[in-house]
C-alpha cells in the first residue's frame, strides 16, 4: 500500500446558500482545492464525491459526474457516496484506497449538501431517511430524541449537568466567531442557552446543530509524488470506517456509540499513535451531548468525564486536548455531505499553522465523522508533513 498525503483544500463558507445550485458549490470547494494543491487537473484519476440527500431535495442523484463535467476532469471514475451524515469521510477514504491501492495517483474529494432552500417538514423527512425506518420508525423517535435519551442516561450515570453541557455550546460558538467559514458562532451565556426553546427535553435550541448549506473540497497524491504539488502537504496516517446499529434498539449502551470506538482503536493502531499523542480534533457535535459522548468513545477524555473537562476548559484552544476549534457543527452547521470533508479541511489547516483559530504546535489532528444512529462512521489522524 502506498502512503498518501493531502496537498491541496478548499471550502465554501458553511451558512445559508438558497440560490446557489448544489453542484456549483461543490464546483467552487473543488477549484479552490485543485488551485491550492497546484496540480494539473489532469493528473486528477477520479472523484469521490460525499452526499447524502440530493435527490429528495434537489432531485440530482449523479452528483460526481456533473461536477467532474464542470470541473473538465477527463473521463475518469467519478463516485457519489452515502452514508448519511458519515458521507464525507467515507468519500475521503475511498480516494485514499484509490491512491493507496495504485489504482490512480491524485484524487479529488467532494462533500456538498444544501438545505435551507427546501421547506422544514421536507428536510426532515429526508434526513430521518438515516433511520432503520421499518424498525425505529413506528416509535416515532427522532434523532434529537435519541441524543435527548444519551443525555439523560449520561446524567444519571455521572452527574452530568445542564451547565457542563452548556460549556461545549459556549466554547464552540465562541471558537466559531473566530472561523469565517462559520456563519453560527456566537458569545452565548449559560442563561442564554437555558432559555433557548425547548427541542427535545433535555436538548434546547442551542444544543443542536443548524441545518445548512455548503461544500469542502480535498486534493490527495501518492506521497511519492508530493514534489509535484505547490500545496503545503499532510500526511494521511490512518482512515477507517466502521458499521455500529442501524437501529436504537441495537445499541447496548446509548451513551457510546460501539462504531466511534472501533473506528478510534483501529486507527491508533493503523497510525502508531495513541490518544496522548493528538493535538487537535475536530468531531461530529451534531448535538452538545454528541461531543461529550463522542470524546470518551475516541478515548481522548476518561469515561463519564467529557462534560467535566469541557467545563474546566480543558476541550478548549489552549487545552490539554482542543476539540473543534472551528465551531464544530454546533457553530459551522452541518450541511450533512460536506460535514467529513470539513472536518478534513479544518485539520488540515491546523497542520499547516494557518487555522485563523490556531493551536500551538499542532502535529497530529483526528477526525471523527458519525452517521445515522451510529450505523456509520469514520476516524482519520494526519500529521504535519515531516
Amino acid at each position: 500500500m502506498r502512503e498518501v498525503s493531502i496537498v491541496g483544500i478548499g471550502s465554501t463558507p458553511f451558512g445559508r446558500h438558497p440560490t446557489i445550485p448544489i453542484e456549483q458549490l461543490g464546483v467552487q470547494a473543488a477549484v479552490q482545492a485543485l488551485i491550492d494543491s497546484g496540480i494539473d487537473r489532469s493528473r486528477i484519476g477520479a472523484l469521490y464525491l460525499g452526499n447524502f440527500i440530493s435527490g429528495p431535495l434537489n432531485g440530482k442523484e449523479v452528483l460526481a459526474g456533473i461536477v467532474a463535467d464542470q470541473l473538465g476532469l477527463q473521463n475518469i471514475p467519478c463516485t457519489k457516496v452515502e452514508g448519511a451524515c458519515a458521507s464525507g469521510g467515507i468519500a475521503f477514504r475511498h480516494a485514499w484506497m484509490a491512491i493507496a491501492s495504485g489504482q490512480c495517483d491524485a484524487a479529488l474529494v467532494v462533500g456538498v449538501e444544501t438545505m435551507t432552500h427546501a421547506p422544514t417538514a421536507q428536510t426532515t423527512a429526508a434526513l430521518n431517511c438515516a433511520m432503520d425506518n421499518e424498525n425505529d420508525g413506528p416509535s416515532g423517535l427522532t434523532f434529537p430524541g435519541l441524543f435527548g435519551l444519551a443525555w439523560r442516561i449520561h446524567a444519571n450515570r455521572y452527574g452530568t449537568t445542564r451547565e457542563q453541557v452548556s460549556a461545549v455550546v459556549r466554547k464552540n460558538k465562541a471558537n466559531g466567531l473566530l472561523n469565517p467559514l462559520a456563519q453560527m458562532g456566537a458569545s452565548l451565556t449559560d442563561e442564554q442557552i437555558a432559555a433557548s426553546a425547548s427541542i427535545c427535553d433535555p436538548l434546547q435550541l442551542y444544543d443542536c446543530c443548524p441545518a445548512s448549506d455548503g461544500a469542502a473540497a480535498l486534493v490527495l497524491i501518492a506521497r511519492d509524488l508530493v514534489g509535484e504539488a505547490a500545496g503545503v502537504p499532510v500526511d494521511v496516517l490512518a482512515t477507517v470506517q466502521t458499521r455500529g446499529a442501524s437501529r436504537i434498539a441495537g445499541h447496548p449502551d446509548l451513551c457510546s456509540f460501539d462504531a466511534t470506538v472501533s473506528a478510534a482503536q483501529r486507527a491508533y493502531a493503523m497510525a502508531g499513535v495513541g490518544p496522548g499523542d493528538v493535538d487537535v480534533v475536530e468531531l461530529h457535535d451534531c448535538f452538545s451531548v454528541a461531543e461529550i459522548v463522542d470524546s470518551e468513545d475516541l478515548g481522548l477524555v476518561p469515561r463519564g468525564q467529557g462534560a467535566i473537562w469541557a467545563a474546566e476548559g480543558r476541550t478548549a484552544v489552549g487545552g490539554e486536548i482542543p476539540i473543534n476549534p472551528s465551531g464544530g457543527l454546533l457553530a459551522k452547521g452541518h450541511p450533512v455531505g460536506a460535514t467529513g470533508v470539513g472536518q478534513l479541511f479544518e485539520v488540515v489547516r491546523q497542520l499547516r499553522g494557518t487555522h485563523p483559530n490556531q493551536v500551538g504546535h499542532a502535529e497530529i489532528g483526528m477526525t471523527h465523522n458519525l452517521g445515522g444512529t451510529g450505523v456509520a462512521c469514520t476516524v482519520s489522524i494526519l500529521k504535519r508533513h515531516a
